[in-house]
């Protein structure tokens, strides 16, 4: 492992204490050899303060060979030689972090691949956690004074018919997207065009939104409600009761007489109902995907009229971007959907049927090991602690480079065949028992005698999504022939 070795004393330190550069780097350079770790370079800034890092040459040059993965591994005499300053010592912590780089410190016994050295690491989180929640607050401060001000935030990016470039605080009028605007609220407003029609209007048209998407019923009853359009300014508009919105820098797209009547009208249109559920016959209502575009299949009722006066449900399920021109996926019976169903389940049991009984002898043997693994754990511990020990003896010259040597060498095998082992068990224990067949024989075994609330019961139950898709299959008498196939169920674990 490529060793940087860093050192570093101040003149009053050398005259008060008695500090010796050359004492650290042959101590460190010993402490290296022991652990068979390669010497990158020796990093030496003496008679330098560590109040801070800017005025120190070596360890900036030490930070770019980490940078750079020249270092892999950071040794130090003691914390304090790297850095007096906690923000300073959660800087460069992180910065190891961030580039693979591990951490020794020799007085303080850290070392970050062992548990202690794990837990030193744990604690300075815990500071840089702090530190970031400061930088939070003095950010969110900042943000709100801004805003008070009358500057646009554009924290992800700016409003649909602004931009604002780079080290611009006000931003400008897109006229090409401004012009899209004013036919949004025309369409919606003087022509009468319901919003998911705008939307596949735009669409038909090849207009993209502001992240090159396509227009969804969404994006575009955003782009109706944004006050940013009137020239306001708004700050946590997603949140209710903290929103709120002041007069803004930027000129406006749309006048506020047009704007506050779009509002009105978007009030009178709503029909939102977050506690409705979907009809009996819905029952896989929630939980269908589209496999070609992801995006969530609703309902559409359909009933026919038997000759004996009764009413069949025909319902259908089709995707959502369908409807804004976004998606070109075929609807499905409700019906097939379920016969589809029913047949992936099958295939999963008639597959891993003949693998029940080693399944169960799996999670016995699972918890066998784990048994074995917390002995080997407790016996690692104390190995580590025995290492401690040897360590602090040679710090203190009880033991010499020699001894120490021997007695590392020693704990290190028998730590080297305990980690093997352990590593072995580990593995063994985290390969998890599959439920699936056992959800697909309670599918299949049930679901016939089910009514339709208890199937729906069911898949609340075991079904976190189904992925679907009527694919086509050929043609007959010019006719598309169509058949609905299931590409995956994700059953909820536990």
């Amino acid at each position: 492992m490529e060793t940087g070795i860093y050192v570093r004393v101040s003149t009053e330190e050398q005259v008060k204490e008695g500090y010796s550069i050359r004492g650290q780097e042959q101590k460190l350079k010993d402490y290296a050899r022991i652990k068979d770790w390669e010497i990158f370079d020796v990093y030496i800034d003496e008679g330098i303060s560590g109040k801070n890092i800017t005025e120190r040459p070596e360890i900036n040059r030490l930070i770019d060979d980490v940078k750079n993965g020249c270092v892999k591994n950071v040794l130090v005499f003691k914390i304090d030689r790297l850095t007096r300053s906690t923000s300073d010592l959660i800087y460069l912590v992180d910065l190891f972090n961030e580039h693979g780089c591990a951490f020794n410190s020799l007085m303080e016994s850290i070392d970050t691949q062992t548990a202690s050295g794990r837990m030193f690491l744990k604690i300075i989180g815990i500071f840089a956690e702090f530190e970031r929640e400061n930088i939070a607050e003095r950010i969110i401060l900042g943000r709100e004074r801004k805003v008070n001000e009358g500057y646009t935030l554009c924290s992800y990016m700016a409003s649909y018919g602004y931009d604002r470039p780079k080290g611009q605080k006000i931003q400008t009028i897109n006229e090409r997207e401004a012009q899209v605007v004013r036919e949004i609220f025309d369409m919606y407003m003087k022509q009468g065009v319901n919003i998911r029609q705008i939307a596949r209007r735009l669409n038909l048209r090849e207009i993209p939104t502001k992240q090159d998407s396509q227009w969804t019923a969404q994006a575009v009853k955003s782009v109706l409600k944004n006050s940013n359009l009137v020239g306001d300014v708004r700050h946590h508009y997603l949140d209710e009761e903290r929103a709120y919105t002041v007069k803004g820098q930027h000129e406006q797209i749309i006048s506020q007489e047009l704007f506050d009547k779009v509002q009105r009208k978007l009030v009178k249109n709503s029909h939102v109902s977050p506690t409705k559920q979907p009809m009996e016959e819905n029952y896989f209502a929630g939980f269908l995907v589209c496999a070609e575009c992801g995006y969530k299949l609703y309902p559409h009722n359909m009933f026919s009229t038997l000759k004996d006066g009764t009413r069949q449900f025909l319902g259908n399920y089709a995707c959502g971007n369908t409807i804004v021109g976004a998606c070109e996926a075929s609807e499905m019976s409700a019906k097939k959907l379920e016969q589809a169903f029913l047949e992936y389940l099958k295939g999963i049991a008639e597959f891993e049927e003949d693998n029940t009984i080693q399944l169960r002898e799996q999670e016995q043997q699972k918890q066998e090991r784990q048994a074995l693994i917390a002995s080997y754990e407790e016996k690692l511990r104390q190995l580590e602690a025995k290492g401690r020990e040897a360590l602090d003896f040679y710090v203190t010259n009880v033991f010499s480079v020699e001894e120490y040597r021997r007695v590392k060498r020693r704990i290190d095998d028998d730590k080297q065949t305990l980690c093997a082992e352990l590593e072995r068990l580990q593995v063994e224990a985290e390969e998890i028992v599959d439920n699936r067949l056992e959800i697909a024989k309670n599918f299949q075994e049930n679901w016939v005698g089910l009514s339709n609330v208890d199937k729906r019961m069911f898949l609340m139950q075991f079904v976190e999504r189904i992925v679907v898709k009527n694919e086509k299959q050929g043609e007959t008498n010019g006719r598309a022939k169509r058949k609905v196939k299931i590409f995956d169920v994700v059953f909820k674990e536990g």
